[in-house]
């Protein structure tokens, strides 16, 4: 039985090295009787307490909704790259990626609403 590669060997002495930051990147569902529905996109390092402030209406982009679910999140393992890819997410293909991702979750709401 052969053991780890000479790759892999340095690869896990690397990461040892390496500190790794969690950070999120997450998308709420937005609904409300008098305003249309809509997607927040954001990111945060804590997420649990991000969805919190949310549900509080601490967040002024989010508090006009009555109804605030949290329907997709990502991991990424540092700062940068989490807020690249919420501004990827926001974009046209982003959103378009979003509602193809959660197609499933979207019917089955729909099939909800429509009893």
């Amino acid at each position: 039985m052969a053991g780890p590669s000479k790759w892999t060997k340095s690869f896990c002495r690397a990461r040892s090295k390496m500190s790794f930051m969690t950070y999120y990147v997450y998308v709420l569902f937005c609904q409300s009787e008098t305003i249309d529905s809509d997607f927040y996109i954001g990111s945060c390092e804590d997420l649990k307490n991000r969805y919190k402030e949310h549900l509080n209406k601490e967040v002024q982009t989010t508090k006009k909704f009555s109804k605030l679910i949290l329907i997709y999140y990502e991991f990424c393992l540092n700062k940068t790259d989490g807020i690249k890819r919420e501004n990827q997410l926001k974009t046209g293909f982003g959103r378009g990626y979003l509602k193809r991702r959660l197609e499933n979750y979207f019917k089955g709401i729909a099939a909800v609403v429509q009893r």
